[in-house]
């Protein structure tokens, strides 16, 4: 005779599909950003610098060098120097950020594996491809870290130094590229190594421009007589959240509120007409604010 579950299991498998469920609609845009971003970026190292015999940096760059040297598919060499870092800073990196890593590692040599079976056309002047190439992956680098994660390699190891002894990132990237740049001299020849430095230039710029272009805001401050119609304006029409700060006037002292408010340069555009056709007294002060963490913008766990 056969018996039914225990209602317990029930509930059991019941709560952990809620959760799975939260997570994937609280992940998805994570999951699909990784995917993207890293066949970007795999298009940028299969037609943009293996065929070229360019330096690249990172632990790309050392599967890179094993792949000239000793003609190991940079796919296999990346998959397990990623294994290895996995590995050591498994106990000091956060679950989400290790879980995604993890993923991001095991897809990237995936996708690099199959990248390289698809022939590329050849682009005969060296320097465009440089240029172009580390532009193509500095902007896939940049969309994962938009999301909060890191295509592994030498990023793991950063986070970890960064968390264990208060290492400065940017110092210790360029350390081990600088580094990586000199070794590869002897492989690849100094022109090549050249055209990798200027790579490694551009892939940086690229990359810092796609994490400023999509944090970037406008902090404005409007001090008007007005100040219910300002804000009922900026709430209903470019539905945006405003503060009020209360505020007197050094001159003639009196009170009132300044509105303080972040908004898209679009939409600070329309709050600059709305002021001039409606309250061309009011006085409005805007500012680049480089980067907004909170509601409405980006997710702390991003950061």
């Amino acid at each position: 005779m056969e018996h039914s579950g225990h209602p317990a299991d029930g509930l059991k498998w019941k709560h952990l599909y809620r959760k799975a469920e939260v997570i994937f609609f609280s992940e998805w845009r994570t999951l699909v950003t990784s995917v993207v971003a890293i066949i970007i970026y795999s298009v940028g190292v299969a037609a943009f610098t293996l065929p070229y015999r360019f330096a690249d940096q990172g632990v790309t760059g050392v599967s890179v060098l094993v792949k000239y040297a000793f003609g190991i598919n940079p796919a296999y060499t990346l998959l397990a120097l990623n294994v290895v870092m996995l590995a050591w800073g498994a106990r000091t990196l956060n679950r989400r950020f290790l879980i995604w890593t993890v993923f991001n590692a095991f897809f990237l040599s995936f996708a690099l594996d199959l990248m390289q079976t698809i022939q590329f056309p050849v682009i005969e002047d060296r320097f465009l491809v440089a240029v172009v190439g580390s532009a193509i992956k500095g902007f896939g680098a940049g969309l994962l870290y938009r999301q909060g994660v890191c295509i592994g390699g030498l990023d793991i190891a950063i986070s970890v130094l960064r968390k264990k002894y208060g290492l400065e990132i940017g110092k210790i990237s360029i350390y081990f590229n600088m580094t990586l740049l000199l070794i590869s001299i002897g492989i690849i020849g100094l022109t090549n190594a050249m055209y990798g430095f200027v790579s490694c230039y551009v892939n940086g710029m690229a990359m810092d421009r796609v994490l400023s272009s999509f944090e970037k805001r406008k902090l404005v401050f409007v001090v008007t007589s007005h100040t219910e119609a300002v804000v009922e304006f900026i709430s209903h029409h470019l539905d945006r959240s405003c503060t009020l700060l209360k505020s007197e006037g050094g001159y003639k002292h009196h009170a009132g509120f300044t509105i303080m408010t972040l908004l898209r340069t679009r939409e600070a555009v329309e709050l600059k007409a709305f002021l001039a056709q409606n309250y061309p007294g009011a006085f409005m002060v805007l500012a680049e604010a480089d980067e907004v963490v909170g509601r409405g913008f980006k997710r702390w766990r991003n950061v």
